[in-house]
């Protein structure tokens, strides 16, 4: 039977990937209402039948069964027994992604989120910018739209793509690459979620409640919910490429991710503009298609240019241990697991990557100096110990007796 100090990284880690699982049902049921509201809403059509105050009507077909759809613009003249509202999906994705943001770069501060080449950070500190940067985030952005730029949504799009921008250039100079794509990501999606639970959520219930008592609802409500929809329906592909970025080295560990994430943002337009005009009959403006291609090419390049600062990065590498760090490197066994790691997995966790077709080290990490082993300790010990999911396919055939050494090396260091 395993005691507690090798139950709770497992436990812990089915727990992140519990939560994860969570995340992603939730995270594919509000994207994919989002994107069906997108499409009808802009594929509503006029009838001479229509009752007083709906905008448009469409037939749609589906699960062998025909749907007449009909929306008003402001409300209809009478409030309706049932009626369905859609925002839990939007609620719980927050919910499970910020969840999953302490589970796996708070409590893992010290190897995902703190950068010491970039700034010193005690985790406390690291934590307080990550949660503080999504709630001014949010503060900001809703000043600007709730000022007169309403009245001009192209320049407001403009302004909230430079905040994009600058939040990108600024998590760089604090965090690491993995954690600046993840809390960009995150800092997107605050926005969006922040948009239904304080604009349209709220404006929604005033239409209903005016309804309710035999008013006539201003028109005002929808016009200011429609505009934060519109914000929501172009960051929702972007958000979906930072949130998959942490699989991605070659996105997230490049110097440039930043201007990367720029990139990515303007491909969410290109490519939400061609299905919003192809759903609105406006044709299919085929200009996106190449826009989008040029813009990912240069993505790929981006990603390919030099890091100046790796010779900081090896510098790095020989800073003084942590506490928790030096705990697994004077744990007995440490010795023989750094040379296992070394032989074993150095060349793909590697600046310079001695594997063919490995260019970046996988997730971003580095095990080729004792301080860097001793802090993905208990990513070893899952990875490459009590499971043999490293070395991928254990191409460099590490044994069974090498796995047994990895255990129990972190067993004696979890108990020191």
């Amino acid at each position: 039977m395993l005691d507690f100090d090798l139950l709770q990284p497992l436990v812990w880690s089915w727990m992140e990937f519990a939560i994860r699982w969570l995340h992603l049902i939730t995270a594919m049921a509000w994207i994919g209402s989002s994107f069906y509201f997108i499409a009808l809403d802009l594929g509503l059509r006029k009838a001479p039948d229509l009752p007083v105050g709906a905008h448009g009507e469409e037939w749609q077909v589906h699960g062998g069964g025909f749907y007449h759809i009909r929306k008003f613009l402001v409300a209809p003249e009478a409030m309706p027994e049932h009626l369905i509202w859609f925002k839990w999906e939007s609620y719980t994705t927050w919910l499970s992604g910020a969840a999953l943001l302490m589970v796996t770069y708070w409590a893992g501060a010290e190897l995902f989120l703190i950068d010491s080449a970039k700034m010193e950070l005690e985790v406390w500190q690291a934590i307080l910018v990550s949660a503080g940067s999504l709630t001014i985030g949010w503060i900001v952005y809703d000043f600007l739209c709730k000022s007169k730029l309403d009245e001009k949504p192209t320049f407001l799009m403009v302004l909230l793509f430079i905040l994009l921008v600058v939040m990108g250039w600024g998590y760089n100079e604090v965090f690491t690459g993995r954690a600046v794509l993840l809390h960009l990501g995150a800092f997107t999606a605050t926005i969006m979620t922040a948009n239904v639970f304080f604009i349209i959520m709220p404006n929604q219930r005033i239409v209903v409640a005016d309804l309710k008592a035999g008013r006539v609802p201003d028109a005002k409500y929808g016009k200011i919910a429609k505009l934060r929809s519109t914000h929501n329906n172009y960051l929702t592909l972007p958000v979906i490429f930072l949130m998959l970025s942490n699989h991605y080295p070659l996105a997230f560990a490049s110097p440039y991710n930043w201007v990367i994430a720029a990139l990515v943002f303007l491909m969410g337009v290109t490519i939400r503009h061609y299905f919003n005009s192809k759903h609105a009959g406006k044709g299919h403006p085929i200009w996106t298609i190449p826009a989008t291609i040029v813009l990912f090419i240069a993505v790929i390049w981006i990603s390919l240019l030099p890091a100046e600062h790796l010779g900081e990065e090896m510098e790095e590498s020989s800073r003084p241990l942590s506490p928790s760090e030096q705990k697994f490197a004077s744990a007995d066994g440490f010795e023989e697991v750094s040379d296992i790691i070394m032989s074993r997995c150095s060349m793909c966790h590697a600046r310079e990557t001695a594997w063919d077709g490995i260019g970046v080290a996988p997730r971003g990490l580095y095990l080729e100096h004792e301080g860097e082993i001793a802090r993905a300790a208990q990513l070893i010990f899952l990875n490459a110990g009590v499971t043999n999911a490293m070395p991928p396919a254990n191409v460099t055939y590490m044994e069974p007796e090498e796995r047994r050494a990895i255990v129990k090396w972190f067993t004696a260091a979890s108990k020191g």
